[in-house]
């Protein structure tokens, strides 16, 4: 993970110095990095800070694209977010857990991070005969060329993070 990284910011660190995303990568930084084998093609996940999350957003779609022809595999950026376990009585914790550190919506909140240039309109959840659920994510048609290709890493990450299954789609307006 540390090798990985490190390379991760070696090419960072390369493109800021060469590229026309010259000085807009300074005040970036990483806070981990993990590779996740998903049908058989490698994709790698770099996570961000919370608080620097708006600031890889404004050079996100540049960075990305760089990154993936570098490393030649699907690259994805999420926020490092933290989840607070559930106060009971046996806890004593002294202040209330904030709702961004509830499971629900860190987990909402990866689903937005993994989709970023396109944006969620709609979201179904279906359980079926078994017992197991199924959460379909409409994306806007907007960017659907730009994120088609990468639907199925979206949803193997998706699941290797949170245990969760989901499907994508872009929903044809009528």
């Amino acid at each position: 993970m540390a090798d990985l990284l490190s390379q991760i910011n070696e090419a960072v660190l390369e493109l800021d110095s060469k590229s026309d995303l010259k000085g807009s990568l300074r005040e970036i930084s990483f806070s981990g990095a993990r590779e996740f084998e998903i049908t058989g093609r490698k994709s790698i996940v770099i996570f961000v800070p919370v608080p620097l999350w708006r600031t890889l957003q404004r050079v996100h779609t540049r960075l990305v694209r760089e990154l993936e022809k570098k490393f030649s595999r699907h690259v994805l950026f999420l926020a490092q977010r933290r989840i607070l376990a559930k106060p009971t009585r046996r806890s004593r914790q002294k202040q209330l857990r904030p709702r961004s550190r509830t499971l629900t919506h860190v987990h909402d909140s990866i689903l937005e991070d993994l989709v970023y240039p396109a944006e969620i309109v709609g979201r179904r959840t279906r359980v079926k005969l078994d017992g197991s659920h199924l959460i379909k994510v409409h994306l806007d048609k907007a960017q659907q060329t730009n994120i088609e290709h990468k639907l199925e890493t979206f949803t193997g990450v998706y699941k290797r993070l949170t245990g969760k299954d989901v499907a994508f789609e872009f929903p044809s307006l009528e």
